[in-house]
């Protein structure tokens, strides 16, 4: 789907528009996470509009021309790519169109109406508030912002990559919270690339392990049933396009629950100060629960993906 030069091709085309965000150590708690690791935290959640998704709906508007985006601008979300694609109509001056699962939360829908964009509330996960999406499309000739299946913003997830390099080249692991895939195919196109040895590791839910039992199949296939409420973590299918990278690029997928996600959210707020959604929880929860297996030493890079008072 993309190389290692759409994602350079994108950081230069988003310079200036989203945020180099700050690493920060995870030292000094209280309540310390297990095992003898050196943890980093990659803050996401500092993104523009709360989220790494603003890098790809910058890179895919920057992308188009005027006359592309002439009808206005159309998204299905579970919150964080909604508002990224939000910002990217406010700032080109169109109408942006965001359709939602119902157990998107509040406090993004909240914000989504903060960037005047107009909001559908259609089924209870991804697909379905999707397909409506793509028929609003079909009707009105918008711009489609697909969240995780388009190349020109999966290379601009994958511009999240070459920061961790910069700022911790010798980083060992990255962990990355999983949706319909978008971040973590464009973080490990980047890290196979230029530090082939990383390893990679994603991070599902338990009530949406897509590519988990996509990959256990051999093969693309969705789910039947969706119980998770991170909203943001509940795609039932995903494309095949992002299943090939993920089969190629990723180590291992681990599971956590939702409780486990809040759990993690806590402890980033009160051992961090750090206010994540569940999905920014996510790679916490994973260490926290012992899903993964970490040597003494160890550098490992957590991405914090996204902001939200989910802990507050």
């Amino acid at each position: 789907m993309i190389s290692i030069d759409d994602v350079h091709e994108a950081a230069a085309r988003i310079k200036g528009m989203v945020r180099h965000t700050p690493m920060m150590a995870a030292d000094n708690q209280k309540d310390r996470l297990p095992g003898g690791a050196d943890l980093m935290l990659k803050l996401e959640l500092l993104q523009v509009t709360g989220s790494f998704k603003a890098r790809g709906a910058t890179n895919k508007l920057l992308s188009l021309s005027k006359d592309a985006i002439s009808r206005g601008i159309v998204a299905a979300s579970g919150g964080n790519h909604g508002l990224a694609t939000a910002r990217a109509g406010f700032l080109s001056g169109v109408p942006v169109d965001i359709f939602l699962p119902d157990n998107a939360t509040p406090s993004k829908i909240a914000k989504l109406k903060e960037w005047n964009a107009r909001i559908h509330v259609v089924g209870s996960v991804w697909h379905e508030a999707n397909a409506a999406a793509l028929e609003l499309v079909e009707k009105t000739g918008a711009a489609y912002f697909h969240p995780f299946a388009d190349p020109m913003v999966v290379a601009g997830q994958g511009t999240v990559a070459l920061e961790i390099l910069e700022q911790m080249p010798d980083v060992d692991t990255v962990l990355i919270a999983m949706g319909g895939g978008g971040l973590i195919s464009g973080v490990a196109t980047a890290l196979r690339a230029l530090k082939p040895g990383v390893r990679i590791i994603g991070i599902e839910a338990e009530g949406c392990p897509v590519l988990l039992r996509a990959l256990e199949a051999g093969e693309n296939r969705g789910l039947d049933r969706v119980t998770t409420s991170v909203a943001t973590m509940a795609c039932a299918r995903t494309e095949d396009s992002i299943f090939d990278i993920v089969k190629a690029t990723v180590d291992q997928i681990v599971l956590v629950s939702d409780d486990e996600m809040r759990a993690a959210a806590k402890w980033l707020w009160f051992e961090m100060g750090l206010a994540a959604d569940l999905s920014g929880a996510a790679a916490i929860a994973a260490l926290r629960e012992r899903r993964i297996e970490i040597s003494d030493g160890e550098r490992i890079c957590a991405i914090i993906c996204g902001a939200g008072p989910d802990a507050l």
